[in-house]
């Protein structure tokens, strides 16, 4: 078993773990709906969170007709790397950008948008490919995903209790309900930047570099991520924050965003840049 299949499986069973304890403060009533939310979500994570992550991008399967560049380079990769050929998904998107996903290279998915077939050349496009399917051979994509969709829960449940605390009884408030509700909607934002932060920022290093190795140079995407930060930063992206981590450039840079700052995974892409450009790559 890979160390980030274990340390999903422990993600995942201290996530059980939170809302149990949080489902406690209302009772062993509570304490049973926190385990069974907490059932539902661990294991909808676990089964859907390539639906989610394709759902939030609002990407579309295409096939090798629609897009056969694409679809030309990453089978190459595929290949020259030993995995299986991913499920190929566009976004309509126009900001130029990528992330892949899924529990296991078996099922891993690949996105790109339409802003990055736009914007980039041949080279630069394999680069960013074999960035994302390196995460898939690295089975990154595993812990990414459900971290990913953990964090999406957590927030929904927030957001949840937030409006219960808003309309909820004062009745309820003198018993613990409002005190318990407060907790959580300081506890989720922090739960949320754990559950990201599980997510290491050394796998990007880890992506380039490999990615940079099975494309035969770093600098094809040196460039290329010199590109999809400055579009990043003007061109505007849909994005749940929780997603954001899956993208090989964080799509919400330059924007404002609720707790944005709590999912920031990614290590300065001027750094990425210059690793990519050493000589000792």
């Amino acid at each position: 078993m890979s160390r980030n299949t274990i340390k999903t499986f422990v993600l995942m069973a201290g996530f059980g773990a939170l809302l149990m304890g949080i489902g406690s403060l209302f009772g062993q009533g509570g304490l049973i709906i926190g385990l069974g939310i907490g059932l539902v979500f661990v294991g909808g994570s676990y089964w859907f969170s390539d639906k989610l992550a394709v759902a939030s991008a609002g990407a579309k399967p295409v096939n090798e007709s629609e897009a056969p560049r694409l679809y030309a380079i990453v089978r190459d990769l595929a290949t020259r790397d030993n995995v299986p050929m991913p499920r190929v998904y566009l976004s309509p998107a126009a900001q130029p950008n990528a992330f892949a996903t899924g529990r296991s290279p078996q099922h891993a998915v690949v996105a790109v948008t339409r802003g990055l077939l736009q914007v980039l050349d041949e080279d630069e496009l394999r680069g960013v490919l074999a960035h994302e399917m390196s995460h898939v051979k690295n089975r990154d994509i595993l812990i990414g995903s459900v971290a990913a969709a953990m964090a999406m829960g957590i927030t929904f449940l927030a957001r949840m209790a937030m409006w219960g605390a808003i309309f909820g009884g004062g009745g309820r408030d003198r018993e613990g309900g409002g005190l318990g509700a407060l907790f959580m909607i300081i506890l989720a934002p922090i739960a949320a930047f754990l559950l990201q932060m599980a997510v290491s920022r050394s796998r990007e290093f880890e992506a380039d570099r490999s990615g940079a190795h099975l494309a035969g140079s770093g600098e094809p995407l040196a460039r290329a991520l010199e590109k999809i930060e400055a579009y990043a930063k003007q061109v505007p992206m849909d994005v749940n924050p929780a997603q954001a981590t899956a993208y090989i450039i964080n799509p919400l840079t330059g924007r404002k965003v609720n707790f944005g700052g709590l999912f920031t995974t990614h290590p300065p892409t001027a750094e990425r840049i210059a690793r990519l450009r050493s000589p000792q790559l």
